[in-house]
C-alpha cells in the first residue's frame, strides 16, 4: 500500500470517529453543558446537518482547484473545528464548533476519492488496482465505526470527554503532515468548474444514487 493512501486513510479514520463518537458521550457531555441528553445528541445531528450542507458546496467549489492544497484546507477546518469541540465552554459553542468540523467530511471523501484513483496516473498505484485504491482510503471511516468510537468513548470515560476531541484533533494533524508530505501533487481539472459539477444534479441517475445512499443508510440508522 502506497503511503499516501495511508495518510488519506488516517484522514478518513479521524474524520469517521469525530462524527459518531459522542454518543458514547452523552452522559458525560449532558452533565458538563447542564443540559439533557436529548439535546446533547443534537451534537451529532448538527455535525451530519453540516455535512449536508458543506458536502455539495466545499465539493463543488473545490472542484478547479488543485487537489492537495484542498485536502490540506479542509484538514485544518477539521482540525479547528475538534480544538474548538475540546475547548467549548458552553453547549453553543460546542455546536458551532461541531458544524465546523463537519463541513470537511463529505468534501473530504469526495476529493479523496480522486486523489486516490489518481494515484494510479502518479505511478503508485497499478491501473488495475484504482478500485482497491479507493477502498483503501475509505476503510479509514469503517475502521472508525468498529474501533475509533467505542475506543474515543473509552477514552473520554476514562479522562474527560474532552480528551477525545484532542485525541482526535492530533489525528486530523498526523494526517495532514502525511497528505503534505505523501501525497502527490496533481494537477487540477482543467474543466472541473462550479456550474459543471452543479449541473450533475439535473441527472436522474445522481438523483437515483443518492436516493440509493439514503435509504441504505437509514436502514443502518
Amino acid at each position: 500500500m502506497p503511503l499516501a493512501l495511508l495518510a488519506l486513510a488516517i484522514s478518513a479514520f479521524a474524520i469517521g470517529t469525530t462524527e459518531f463518537v459522542p454518543t458514547g458521550l452523552l452522559p458525560e457531555i449532558a452533565a458538563d453543558f447542564h443540559v439533557d441528553i436529548p439535546a446533547a445528541g443534537l451534537l451529532v445531528s448538527g455535525y451530519a446537518l453540516g455535512v449536508f450542507v458543506g458536502a455539495p458546496l466545499l465539493s463543488a467549489a473545490a472542484a478547479p482547484l488543485r487537489r492537495k492544497p484542498v485536502l490540506l484546507g479542509l484538514l485544518g477546518l477539521f482540525v479547528i473545528g475538534n480544538v474548538g469541540s475540546a475547548l467549548a465552554p458552553d453547549y453553543a459553542l460546542m455546536m458551532v464548533s461541531r458544524v465546523v468540523a463537519s463541513l470537511c467530511h463529505g468534501a473530504f471523501f469526495g476529493v479523496a476519492s480522486v486523489v486516490a484513483a489518481d494515484l494510479v496516473d502518479a505511478g503508485l498505484v497499478a491501473p488495475q488496482r484504482r478500485a482497491a485504491a479507493i477502498a483503501t482510503m475509505f476503510t479509514g471511516i469503517t475502521l472508525a465505526n468498529v474501533v475509533g468510537v467505542p475506543l474515543g468513548t473509552l477514552l473520554g470515560q476514562a479522562f474527560g470527554w474532552r480528551s477525545t476531541f484532542w485525541v482526535v484533533a492530533a489525528l486530523g494533524v498526523l494526517g495532514a503532515i502525511g497528505v503534505l508530505a505523501l501525497v502527490p501533487d496533481r494537477p487540477a481539472d482543467p474543466a472541473a468548474n462550479l456550474r459543471a459539477e452543479l449541473s450533475a444534479f439535473r441527472r436522474p441517475q445522481v438523483w437515483l444514487a443518492l436516493g440509493m445512499t439514503a435509504l441504505g443508510f437509514g436502514g443502518v440508522f
